[in-house]
This record gives C-alpha cells, sequence and structure tokens, in this order.
C-alpha cells in the first residue's frame, strides 16, 4: 500500500531548478536512502513533502491519518522548557486525549440516563487508547529512551537552550522516536550523534517496522539500514534496489550506456545532417535529402547532462610553525562549571591530533580555549612560535544574506571577481550556487563556501571542529585526501571513525579528563 504519492513535481529558487517532473511512491515497511550531491534538493525534497514549502508544480498526496514525524535539525526549540518537558511533547495527542476524557467527566453530573451511557462509551474508548499507547507509563518511556541516547547523563531537567548542536539534535532524535509515527523522515540524524549513539539508532533502525526515509553522508551507517536507494541528480529522482554499493555499480552502467548512446546518436546526426547539406540542393537527390531531414526533425534527442565540479580542496600552507604548538597546564575549561579535570595537554609540529568522546564533555570549549575564544576556568594554554591558524567552526548560525561571491570577496579584498568564482567552483560549487546568497545554501555549499575561505588563507595549523557534517560523498573524500597531503599541523574533532583514523597521528579521548558522568 502507498502511504506517500508524489506526482509531476517540479520546483526551484529563482532561475535555479531543484526538480522537473518527479514522481516518487512510499509503501509500507520501504526503509530508503534518500542520496545525492550536496544541493541537490534532498532537504528541499523533505520540506515539500511534509508540507513546509508549496512546490511550484506537481501533487503530494499522504494516505490517510498517516503519522508523520520529521527529525528537522533546524527546529526551534523554547526556553525555559527542560529536556523531560520537549520529550513529553511526544505525547501530546495523549495529553489532548486525556483532557478531551476530564471534560466529558464533568459533563456526566448534568446528563440524562441516554446521553450519559453514551458520554461512558466515549470516555471507555479513550481509555482504551490511553492504555494501549503506554499514556500511564510515560515517565518511564522518556527515561528509557534517554538512558539509550545518552540524555539522562546530560540532565532530564536541563534548559534546551542551553544544549550544544549534538545535544539538541538527540532531544529531537528522542522525540521524535518516543512520537512512534508511521513513517519516520530523518535529514542527517548522526551529524553530531557520537559513536554509541550512531550504534543504537543502527539497530533501533534495523527494527523498525514502519517505513522511513534517511538522508545520509555517512554511508556504512547508509548501508546498514536501507533496502532501497533513491538518488537525486540533475533535477531528477530515480530508484536503485539495494544498498549504495549495487547503487553505485547500477548507476555506472547506465551512465556508461547512456554515454555510448549519446556518442552513436551524435554520429548519426553529423552524419544526416552531412547528406542533407550536400545534397538538398540536387534535384535528383532532393527525395533522399528531405526524407533523412524528416528523420532528423522526428528524432528523440539523447541528452547528457553536464558533469558537476568536483571539489578539489588544497590548503595553502605557508612557513613551518614552532616545535610547540600548544601545552596546557593544569587548564581547567568550561562556563559556569568546569567541564575538565585540570589538563596538561601537549601538541607539537606535524601531529595530527583528533579529539573524540560523547557530546557536550567540552570537545568544542577546548578548541576556543587554546584559540583564546573563551576564557578557560582556570590555568594557562601556552602557544608556539610562528602560527598561523585556520579555524573551520562547527556550526555558523546566523543568517548570511551575502552572495556566495560577496562573502568571499569581503575576507579576500584583493582578489578579482574571475578569481573568486574560480576558486569557488573548485570548492565544487556551481554558478547558480555561486552567485547564490548564503543563507539559501543547503548545509554542505555552506560548509563549502566556508572552506573555501580556509583554503585560500596560508596556514601551518588547521583546527577543525566536525568539518564532514552536511559534506557529500565526494567532498569528505576529498577533504579526506588534501588533510592527508598537507604538511602542517592538525586537530581535528570528529564522530566519524572512518574519516579521522586516516588522517590522525594521534588519537585523545576526551572522555578520560572529561568531569561529566558518561
Amino acid at each position: 500500500m502507498s502511504i506517500l504519492t508524489v506526482k509531476n513535481l517540479s520546483h526551484g529558487f529563482g532561475d535555479r531548478a531543484i526538480f522537473n517532473d518527479v514522481s516518487f511512491r512510499l509503501l509500507k515497511g520501504e526503509h530508503i536512502g534518500l542520496i545525492g550531491a550536496n544541493g541537490e534538493g534532498k532537504s528541499t525534497f523533505m520540506n515539500i513533502i511534509t508540507r513546509k514549502l508549496q512546490p511550484d508544480e506537481g501533487k503530494v498526496e499522504w494516505s490517510r491519518n498517516v503519522r508523520v514525524g520529521y527529525l528537522d535539525q533546524h527546529t526551534v526549540l523554547e526556553k525555559g522548557l527542560t529536556i523531560r518537558d520537549v520529550l513529553k511533547t511526544a505525547f501530546k495527542y495523549l495529553f489532548d486525549l486525556e483532557a478531551e476524557m476530564n471534560e466529558i467527566y464533568n459533563k456526566m453530573g448534568e446528563a440524562t440516563p441516554e446521553e450519559l451511557e453514551k458520554l461512558l462509551e466515549e470516555v471507555g474508548t479513550i481509555q482504551d487508547t490511553l492504555t494501549n499507547n503506554d499514556f500511564y507509563v510515560i515517565d518511564a518511556k522518556v527515561e528509557e529512551i534517554g538512558r539509550a541516547l545518552g540524555l539522562e547523563d546530560i540532565g532530564l531537567d536541563k534548559d534546551v537552550t542551553d544544549l550544544s548542536g549534538g545535544q539538541r539534535t538527540k532531544v529531537l532524535l528522542a522525540k521524535l522516536l518516543l512520537e512512534k509515527p508511521d513513517i519516520l523522515l530523518l535529514d542527517e540524524p548522526t551529524n553530531y550523534l557520537d559513536e554509541p549513539h550512531i550504534v543504537w539508532l543502527k539497530r533501533y533502525l534495523q527494527e523498525y517496522e514502519n517505513a522511513f526515509i534517511l538522508i545520509s553522508h555517512d554511508i556504512p551507517f547508509l548501508n546498514s539500514v536501507i533496502n532501497l536507494i533513491y538518488h537525486m541528480e540533475n533535477q531528477e529522482l530515480n530508484r536503485y534496489v539495494g544498498d549504495y554499493e549495487n547503487f553505485k555499480a547500477v548507476h555506472e552502467v547506465k551512465k556508461s550506456q547512456l554515454e555510448a548512446a549519446y556518442k552513436r546518436q551524435q554520429q548519426e546526426i553529423n552524419e544526416l545532417k552531412d547528406f542533407v547539406a550536400r545534397n538538398k540542393a540536387r534535384v535528383s537527390t532532393r527525395n533522399m535529402a528531405m526524407s533523412r531531414q524528416k528523420k532528423l526533425d522526428k528524432m528523440d534527442i539523447i541528452e547528457i547532462a553536464k558533469e558537476k565540479p568536483k571539489p578539489e580542496f588544497y590548503f595553502k600552507e605557508s612557513r613551518s610553525s614552532g616545535k610547540l604548538i600548544f601545552e596546557t597546564k593544569d587548564l581547567v575549561i568550561g562556563y559556569d562549571e568546569p567541564l575538565s579535570k585540570p589538563l596538561n595537554l601537549r601538541m607539537e609540529r606535524g601531529q595530527k591530533i583528533a579529539l573524540v568522546g560523547a557530546n557536550g564533555i567540552g570537545k568544542t570549549t577546548l578548541l576556543k580555549s587554546i584559540l583564546g575564544i573563551n576564557r578557560p576556568l582556570s590555568g594557562a594554554v601556552e602557544l608556539g612560535e610562528y602560527q598561523h591558524i585556520g579555524y573551520f567552526e562547527q556550526e555558523v548560525r546566523e543568517s548570511n544574506q551575502n552572495t556566495c561571491i560577496e562573502e568571499v570577496w569581503s575576507e579576500f579584498p584583493s582578489m578579482n571577481q574571475a578569481e573568486i568564482r574560480a576558486a569557488l567552483a573548485k570548492c565544487g560549487l556551481t554558478t547558480k550556487h555561486i552567485e547564490s546568497k548564503v543563507a539559501v545554501l543547503s548545509g554542505g555549499e555552506k560548509a563549502k563556501v566556508r572552506l573555501c575561505k580556509l583554503m585560500n588563507r596560508e596556514s601551518n595549523i588547521l583546527i577543525f571542529d566536525e568539518p564532514t557534517n552536511h559534506l557529500d560523498v565526494d567532498a569528505k573524500d576529498e577533504l579526506l585526501r588534501a588533510l592527508k597531503e598537507y604538511k602542517g599541523s592538525v586537530l581535528l574533532i570528529s564522530h566519524e571513525p572512518e574519516f579521522y583514523r586516516e588522517i590522525a597521528t594521534d588519537i585523545w579521548n576526551c572522555e578520560s579528563w572529561t568531569t561529566k558522568l558518561l
């Protein structure tokens, strides 16, 4: 049975087309991986099917009474609410039913015997619904999911506006899983999640009986939970049975077949045009020329989409730094309260260090304390000499109304427009992206603009806070290659072992020095 049907969907932003006459069906129990390069429209598609965005053309039809759960990382959490309060909103429909039941009880005092019988029947139906949906054990269920995703360690009574990006994602995910919808829509759920909780989510989705659509650039995770791939490319949406590896093999074969057919057709077109040009003027061959012209006019022309630019990351290197990168002396990091024991850490030139560990234990705070952005609670940080530091922040929250060209130009005023366009194109951005405002770009495209600025400033130390969040597969692979090749020092926070293990000379597990309970 079809849960969701999308018919003849077309959509774009300004003169930039995203979809052209796309159709899609989701059947009961299907576990779909929605893939495609940054900017192909995956999140836009999610916003259209959840009716947050009206398409230019086409229909979106859900089957009746389907409960849809959407993990949207841009959801605003209200100040003053605790984690427990937010998780309990997953059961809002049950609390509404309880309120309705209490209202019915209030009516019973003035009801006639006939009305009373009807009201009692209504109460019985509501009572069964509440019992069958575990209404009377909500607190226990909240605590169970809180434990599974590490929220209990943070404290279920903590204000949600005090959470880190990763903790916030966990809260939204926990709420969604508590809702137990008929269909889950997950947009990059592993961004900001720790390794143990990614493992837990993987197991949960493997056993999930209902349908889900998953956007993820974490290919090992994607492969472990889906049975269908829908690939977005060149305004089209195509279906492939199996996992990502099967999609890649089939996609390559289809691409090769299309290219071969295109070459054959182009050769035929050239031969026909040549014959027509040489023979249309001669009386004896005019009919044959007209016949070939008709064949040309009726021909269904094969079109090959332009190759999307593949990113090329090369970080400009300055002269070498001094031997010492940084040394901490009894450094205690934190805000109102300590996040760490006194730290005595040392990093030297040439080291590439990965900081790993659960969300919220102070990895980002440590980076900011080393950089001097945050004041430590006590202790000191000593930096070495001749340092040219490039810093890639985890998330830039403010809405940026600059175009991509203006954004890069503001930091590199000596570059001309052609050089800026070339620099952005090297990061895998098309002309349409380059001329768009940063605010309307996808998460991956925004990351590429920030990488462009980082690449074009000379550095001998690179500091990255979760750089692979939102990056597509090609960009992630290219960043991995560039960082392996980089001759300077690297300090990196990442939750993807497949990424950081290939770069790191040293791995520091921050859970060994945190003051947080894990």
